[in-house]
């Protein structure tokens, strides 16, 4: 719709609309042309909504309409409501104002949610494996005590701006040989608050939040993977106007393990055993998350083997005490260095078995030589 390649720049994208939109507004066709123009406008100003979001522009990357699409299931929600309220206030954001004196304004006094805060916190493996409780320090707006959110000096009460009326903008109209423009602007009187403090609030300064450290505890559940996010209700920022707070959302970064590694929810190990252990067979002490478990090397045990451990992995998050398993893999360690006494031993060994107990070996040689034919 806006004619712009895939991989353009939040600028282009940006430009492309502008053209569409000052090509194809109500206000500029007129007659005939308006309802044609009107669908035009309309189809722009929503792939416009869709391109300059980040996270929009991703689904629809991948997924095309269907991805930004509230009716297609996906649950993304959002759509581009009816009319041209919203896509004005898109218009206005480049142009200073939209036309005709149509949309709708958001109430600069209505309730407004607070911002999300995000927090990272380090993780052992072992802490992430079977969740614990940690305590984080939040910098975060709280409202203000001292005038309850007011922003106005305990006893005093802000009042509705006389400029704009305590809508927050100033409209002004412009006649054109193109027609009637209408622009809207933020009153410079109040700040686009639509309200005046005569007398600020000490405290917060008028701004009716104050910014404070507290301690939030944070549980964190048994089996959570690095950069999975627990997010913490009303933990956020304070909301302005009566709005409600936003939330914590707590970002998990687990630290590597010595000896483990995680696998979605099993764990992989590597362990080094003897030559003799392997020929052998040997009962052996595994380190598990739950501590050391016996396990019975069987004897003919080559390097690269892998045993499975059953119920030894990490828990399933909430999965009601479900478990992973652990995989082991098997290292046979060729001694170095030897002595000359023990190399003559190994010589020994050599001469007396049979070339059949190799058949990795026999099975190798007969390939090369059907090969070499």
């Amino acid at each position: 719709m806006l004619g712009v390649d895939r991989s353009a720049s939040a600028d282009e994208i940006k430009k492309a609309y502008r053209r569409l939109a000052k090509k194809y507004h109500p206000d500029l066709n007129p007659g005939d042309k308006a309802k044609v123009a009107e669908e035009k406008f309309k189809e722009a100003s929503e792939a416009y909504e869709v391109l300059s979001d980040a996270d929009k522009k991703s689904r629809y990357d991948q997924f095309g309409h269907a991805g930004v699409d509230p009716q297609a299931g996906g649950g993304y929600g959002g759509g581009f409501g009816g009319g041209f309220g919203g896509f004005d206030d898109i218009f206005s954001s480049f142009f200073g104002g939209g036309f005709g004196g149509g949309a709708t304004r958001r109430n600069p006094n209505a309730p407004q949610r607070g911002r999300d805060l995000k927090y990272a916190v380090d993780l052992t493996f072992e802490q992430a494996c079977f969740g614990c409780e940690i305590e984080i320090n939040v910098n975060r707006s709280e409202k203000c005590d001292s005038c309850g959110g007011s922003g106005a000096e305990k006893g005093t009460s802000p009042t509705t701006c006389s400029v704009c009326h305590g809508t927050g903008q100033v409209t002004t109209v412009q006649r054109t040989a193109f027609g009637s423009f209408q622009s809207s602007r933020p009153c410079t009187s109040c700040g686009g608050t639509g309200k005046i403090i005569t007398n600020p609030c000490k405290e917060c300064r008028g701004e009716g939040s104050v910014r404070k450290t507290r301690k939030v505890k944070v549980k964190i559940p048994a089996g959570i993977d690095n950069d999975q996010m627990i997010s913490l209700s009303g933990q956020g920022d304070s909301g302005k106007n009566g709005g409600p707070a936003g939330d914590l959302l707590v970002v998990t970064r687990v630290k590597r393990h010595k000896l483990f590694t995680r696998q979605g929810y099993d764990v992989m190990f590597d362990f080094p055993i003897t030559f003799v252990e392997a020929a052998l067979g040997a009962e052996v002490k595994v380190p598990t998350v739950d501590g050391e478990v016996s396990y019975n090397i069987p004897e003919g045990t080559q390097t690269g083997t892998v045993f499975r451990i059953k119920g030894k992995g990490i828990p399933r998050l909430h999965g009601n005490g479900a478990r992973g398993d652990q995989y082991v893999k098997i290292l046979v360690e060729i001694p170095k260095n030897l002595t000359e006494k023990q190399k003559d031993i190994l010589r020994q060994f050599g001469d007396t078995v049979e070339p059949a107990k190799y058949k990795e070996r026999k099975s190798f040689m007969d390939k090369v030589k059907e090969f070499l034919k």
